[in-house]
């Protein structure tokens, strides 16, 4: 009797023992393994306090998922009726917003100069950056130092003059203006090249493992590069943010009042202003940011909704300059249109 109670027990032991085995296998597979979760960390984004907190997720985490991952799953779409290979970009890169598919790519992983693209993570570090985006920041000498030389974009804000954060943000974004940029970095980070580390540090989280910024601005610069993939990464994870989102697909602006300009300044988007008709097959083009040096090319960012989706779109290299033909954005349009077609 006593042998066969023995025996009993070790088996109940040894059936225990297998189904605690089959449940950590279980959970194993549904933490790892299972579809979708190639999502290795994403952000938790307060909208009412625009602060960014690091959070973990599993698939089955109720936790509302608001931060894009870097593109990974690449899906050739074919209702996409475009070739790349007929673009005049050299590079290119178009992704579902949604689920951060890639669709299609061209030299998507090639190093290119940025450009004025570089002032979307600008933008996006500014906003997370600051507690308050109306208060004013004085404009110095030293803000233009060198831009002019250097043949930069500019907003038309004048020396000594009080202009709100937002304001800036919008001059940044719109008209590319280069001494907006010098404005709000040096007023959160003390120096252009104190901003920068901050700029790196973001790109690296988000990773962006082949970009690396040495300005603010995208004035040329060798150590200055990134690829469109990664620029991809970058407008998906600020297209979260409310307040980048409303400058984004803003196609103008009008300042407040200052102490240089008592009627304040109207801004108008780069992009906006070669776009005779945003529609497109099915859709619309609802926001972007241009970019231009004689070594980056025409370059352009954008962001689209063809039928209940929406799409980013991210060209570089394109030849031309800002008085010819505007090849970064007839790609956007024909790219767009071809979406469902």
């Amino acid at each position: 009797m006593v042998r066969k109670v023995k025996k009993k027990k070790s088996g109940i032991r040894i059936f225990v023992v297998l189904a605690l085995m089959v449940a950590i296998a279980a959970f194993v597979y549904k933490s790892v393994i299972a579809p979708g979760t190639y999502q290795i960390f994403e952000k938790e984004y307060d909208h009412k306090t625009s602060s960014y907190s690091s959070l973990k997720i599993t698939p089955d985490s109720s936790e509302d998922r608001t931060a894009p991952i870097p593109p990974q799953k690449i899906e050739p779409d074919p209702s996409v009726s475009i070739s790349f290979d007929k673009l005049n970009s050299p590079n290119a890169i178009l992704i579902r917003l949604k689920d951060h598919t890639i669709l299609m790519q061209k030299n998507s992983e090639d190093k290119i100069y940025p450009a004025s693209l570089t002032k979307m993570m600008t933008a996006i570090v500014a906003i997370e950056s600051l507690h308050d985006l109306k208060e004013e920041i004085k404009l110095t000498n030293s803000t233009f130092q060198g831009l002019y030389e250097a043949d930069a974009s500019m907003a038309g804000f004048q020396p000594g003059e009080q202009v709100r954060a937002i304001d800036l943000l919008y001059g940044a974004m719109l008209p590319s203006g280069a001494e907006c940029c010098i404005g709000i970095v040096d007023q959160i980070a003390g120096s252009e090249q104190n901003f920068v580390k901050l700029m790196n540090q973001k790109a690296a989280n988000l990773g962006m493992e082949n970009t690396h910024f040495e300005n603010s601005t995208g004035l040329h610069n060798e150590d200055h590069y990134t690829t469109v993939k990664d620029l991809a990464v970058l407008l998906s994870y600020a297209l979260q943010n409310d307040t980048f989102r409303e400058v984004f697909t803003s196609s103008r602006h009008s300042t407040r009042p200052t102490n240089r300009h008592p009627d304040g300044t109207t801004f108008y988007s780069t992009m906006f202003k070669e776009l005779s008709d945003q529609n497109i097959i099915g859709g619309k083009i609802l926001g972007g940011k241009t970019g231009y040096t004689d070594e980056a090319g025409l370059c352009l960012a954008s962001l689209a909704k063809a039928g209940n989706k929406e799409y980013v779109l991210v060209t570089a290299g394109a030849k031309g300059d800002n008085h010819s033909e505007q090849f970064n954005i007839t790609d956007a349009i024909a790219v767009y249109s071809s979406i469902g077609k």
